[in-house]
């Protein structure tokens, strides 16, 4: 990302661009940037962008062929075609002898490092991997954007937030914009605001009911309950959301007797390295048969639902009572 911001910064801008990984908004910011920094604003007639598996390569190679129109450069953007796990050996040989006029940026979910197309990008310009941000790396942005506001918040504050809203940065800078619009006139952000206007996302309410399970407060963990009722959730919803974040951490308390760190958990386990930290202290609270006899349990209540025997309520707050009691 540095060798990115880099280009963008002294204009030494590549031919190719590759923008990959887990973090869509990273993605799309530099993506936007990217195609700003080719092309004059406004300039539609040498812009072109293919998107979803099926794109002709022929049809693509033609495009980039072609002179580009009252300008330097010609743009081609593809998004999410799967060329750098299957069908791009073609382009990957194009590339290498591509008219200076023309310029490729892709932007990728996967690819595969192994690929000669993958490689050929690397070779002849740049293939970034932007993958979720760390928990300080999140922080500094956060405070960062607070600051470009004229706004105060501290580094407690900015913590709850982010246990509020999650990791994704899209949502973060959304429920960011709320935040600025509530308080407008004041200098200060604390957490009576980000409770007045932020909206919990529900995989944190889900990790909270757990939470209160696993220190026997009943009462907590079926308010907390109600609130997801209350928010039109269906109940086998809940449940399974539940059974979902026992099947983690049991994960999650496998790979630390093993030894693993957070990063490593992180990766295994498929979760934000901010979130995987989460698992591991709430894990703690857990024994390994405790936690294999809840996901029996899950499974018998939601055979009891499908059965008749039990209403979805009745089977969600047997769970809820029978564990955090």
């Amino acid at each position: 990302m540095k060798s990115l911001n880099e280009d963008l910064k002294t204009g030494q801008l590549k031919q190719v661009y590759l923008l990959f990984g887990e973090e869509g908004y990273l993605k799309r910011q530099y993506r936007d940037r990217l195609t700003r920094a080719l092309l004059p604003e406004g300039d539609t007639m040498n812009y072109a962008c293919y998107e979803g598996k099926g794109t002709e390569i022929r049809e693509v190679i033609d495009l980039a062929e072609t002179m580009p129109f009252f300008a330097e450069r010609r743009l081609i953007v593809f998004e999410n075609t799967g060329f750098f796990k299957s069908g791009g050996n073609d382009l990957a040989d194009y590339i290498k002898e591509m008219p200076e006029s023309a310029c490729f940026l892709f932007v990728e979910n996967e690819v595969d490092k192994r690929s000669r197309l993958y490689k050929t990008v690397k070779a002849k310009g740049r293939a970034v991997e932007l993958g979720f941000q760390d928990e300080g790396t999140l922080k500094r942005w956060v405070a960062g954007l607070v600051r470009n506001e004229n706004r105060q918040a501290g580094e407690q504050t900015i913590a709850y937030f982010l246990n509020k809203t999650g990791t994704d940065m899209e949502n973060i800078t959304k429920e960011l914009e709320k935040l600025f619009c509530y308080t407008l006139g004041r200098d200060t952000i604390t957490k009576e605001d980000v409770d007045a206007v932020c909206v919990t996302q529900i995989s944190n309410h889900i990790f909270d009911m757990v939470d209160a399970v696993a220190q026997k407060k009943q009462r907590r963990a079926l308010e907390l309950y109600y609130d997801l009722l209350a928010l039109k959730e269906p109940p086998m919803r809940i449940l399974f959301l539940m059974i979902r974040q026992y099947r983690i951490l049991l994960q999650v308390k496998g790979l630390l007797k093993s030894g693993y760190g957070r990063k490593e958990i992180a990766s295994k386990a498929g979760l934000h390295p901010f979130v995987a930290g989460k698992y591991m202290d709430q894990a703690k609270h857990f024994p390994t048969r405790e936690l294999r006899a809840i996901l029996e349990e899950g499974a018998v209540l939601e055979q009891s639902v499908k059965t008749g025997k039990l209403t979805d309520h009745l089977a969600v707050e047997l769970f809820l009572v029978k564990y955090s009691s």
